[in-house]
């Protein structure tokens, strides 16, 4: 008999805390979501400079093995041509929407000739934390998602920018939907990333979070990488 995937999801609200179990049903990687297309077109930029070609449509929705998300803290990777990129992340908690963070990190080599291939060759780590949407929804275009990259035991500054530089969730939910995706109980949904300052590159260590300074909370992050050899 089969199972699956689970993370221990820590729920924070108002009402108080829970930690509960959240058992993955299916995992999407929403990309290229931003509502500014001139930002859209410096992060295509970014990606075709590294061989990776134009998507065929925007937003588009890619479908990744719901056991890649994880919280852990190290991840494996084939090669070093992999790198983090902070997303806030759609929970579906039975039937109700909660708001996290996470990284959709991503092979760049495979990238350059296979997109959805190359978001499932790696894990996506996930914050364990998740609010409720009622409780952001009102004030959400005032969120920031920010990371940090560490690099020979560098650490500097990654990305940063508010949430509103995509398309808000249940704009994303609703155009998955249309699409014929399936936005039920235990689903997992990426919501896009900014662009990288100094351009995308590899790094021993990724750090996100996401904040939100009118409720004063923030969650956040971080994982190391580990680069597994490539035989031949």
């Amino acid at each position: 008999m089969s199972h699956s995937p689970t993370l221990a999801l820590h729920q924070v609200s108002r009402d108080g805390q829970l930690e509960r179990p959240f058992a993955l049903a299916r995992a999407v990687i929403a990309g290229w979501t931003s509502r500014d297309l001139d930002a859209m077109e410096k992060h295509i930029r970014e990606l075709e400079e590294i061989g990776v070609p134009r998507p065929a449509s925007t937003p588009i929705y890619y479908r990744v093995g719901a056991s890649r998300i994880t919280t852990a803290d190290r991840i494996e990777a084939a090669g070093g041509e992999s790198s983090g990129e902070v997303e806030f992340v759609m929970f579906n908690l039975d039937g109700e929407l909660w708001i996290g963070v996470g990284s959709d990190h991503t092979d760049r080599k495979v990238e350059t000739y296979n997109i959805t291939v190359s978001k499932q060759m790696c894990d996506k780590p996930v914050a364990a934390t998740v609010w409720p949407w009622e409780e952001v929804a009102g004030h959400w275009e005032s969120l920031t998602l920010r990371s940090h990259i560490v690099i020979d035991g560098r650490r500097e500054l990654y990305q940063e920018g508010s949430v509103a530089a995509m398309r808000a969730p249940l704009d994303l939910i609703e155009r998955y939907t249309a699409s014929g995706g399936v936005w039920g109980p235990g689903t997992v949904m990426f919501g896009g990333t900014l662009a990288a300052r100094g351009g995308i590159r590899p790094a021993d260590r990724f750090e996100f979070e996401l904040v939100d300074g009118k409720l004063n909370r923030r969650i956040g992050h971080a994982y190391d990488v580990h680069c597994l050899p490539i035989a031949g």
